[in-house]
């Protein structure tokens, strides 16, 4: 395992792109946005929220989970479902979820990525291009070893609010369509700490189609 991820690590730090960004809205003025699921956990265990699932790959909608390691663990055979369809994005959102990356040294920074890198591949097959820091937090030092790790970094064009206990479904299903623009980059959580999201995604969806909009991964949308 530290063998592999040493050579993982190489093979990143080669690939490395070229300039510092975080990306949280996608390229263009077209009617697209793209839909963003934390999947994630800290301490006590978190689960696939099913209902959400269920209804993204009923209604055959593109999406994108950053899954970190902890979560992963306990939710392999949901994770092996979703990542079987191929409008399904499976994305890097570091080992153990710690808020602040911004503080560990380099080199843990460097396991907390390598090391979900392989746990997510052992799971799903796939290989993730993105990574989404935790709770958004990152500093230069942080976000440069990620992009010389050879990933783009991901977070979203604003907060949905799903994980507050008193946004009420209307109040973020309201919310959320009254602050998507063109190229927005969604934000919710998949681990039963959207605490409304998947009553609330039905009636988003379905009011974003009816404005013209289409819905891609973050793989297909950015180059």
């Amino acid at each position: 395992m530290r063998i592999w991820i040493s050579s993982l690590l190489a093979l990143m730090l080669a690939a490395a792109p070229a300039a510092a960004e975080v990306i949280t809205r996608l390229p263009g003025k077209e009617k697209r946005v793209a839909l963003t699921f934390d999947a994630c956990e800290n301490f006590s265990p978190a689960f696939y929220d099913q209902a959400i699932g269920d209804f993204l790959l009923a209604e055959r909608i593109p999406f994108t989970l950053f899954v970190s390691g902890r979560f992963a663990r306990h939710n392999q055979a949901a994770l092996r479902e979703a990542a079987a369809h191929d409008f399904v994005e499976i994305e890097n959102h570091s080992l153990d979820h710690d808020n602040h990356m911004e503080r560990l040294p380099d080199s843990e920074i460097r396991r907390q990525i390598a090391a979900n890198e392989q746990l997510l591949f052992d799971i799903t097959g796939r290989r993730s291009r993105f990574f989404r820091f935790p709770a958004g937090h990152y500093d230069a030092r942080s976000l440069a070893i990620a992009e010389r790790m050879g990933y783009r970094v991901v977070h979203w064009s604003f907060a949905s609010g799903d994980p507050a206990r008193e946004m009420s479904a209307q109040r973020l299903t309201d919310w959320v369509l009254s602050q998507t623009r063109p190229g927005s980059i969604l934000i919710f959580h998949i681990n039963g700490r959207g605490w409304h999201t998947a009553e609330s995604l039905p009636a988003i969806v379905a009011e974003l189609r009816r404005r013209g909009y289409g819905f891609v991964t973050l793989e297909d949308a950015l180059p």
